[in-house]
């Protein structure tokens, strides 16, 4: 059995060095914080197959100037604010207007659900 020397391990400060430096460092650009957003362009896919496992449908819509943006549909309903939308009455091709809350830039994400105005329609 060997005896504790009261001495800390030589790699210790070494190892303490690493974590203080990694908690300071920045990871490039902070996300920007999510609010509610309005979009309008067209339907290039649409993706209820999460919904089988209470995912979340995506519909992506290229929208002018601003490039593809997936909407995101949740699966449950009936915990959300907004109406349901009416899924059979979208189709690729067709315009359409959303409104929901905006994910991050780097995502370009937006989901109908948490607000009574949040929608995805047909123009």
């Amino acid at each position: 059995m060997q005896r504790a020397s009261g001495r800390l391990p030589a790699v210790f400060p070494l190892a303490l060095l690493i974590v203080v430096a990694a908690c300071a460092t920045t990871q490039g650009d902070a996300p920007v914080a999510a609010g509610n957003a309005s979009i309008e362009g067209t339907v290039v896919s649409i993706d209820t197959a999460p919904w089988a496992y209470d995912g979340h449908a995506v519909v992506e819509v290229d929208v002018p100037g601003r490039g593809r943006v997936a909407v995101q549909l949740p699966a449950r309903w009936n915990l959300c604010k907004a109406s349901p939308v009416d899924v059979e009455a979208l189709a690729v091709g067709t315009r359409v207007q959303a409104i929901g809350a905006a994910g991050d830039a780097r995502s370009a994400t937006l989901t109908v659900c948490a607000g009574p105005g949040h929608r995805l329609a047909p123009l």
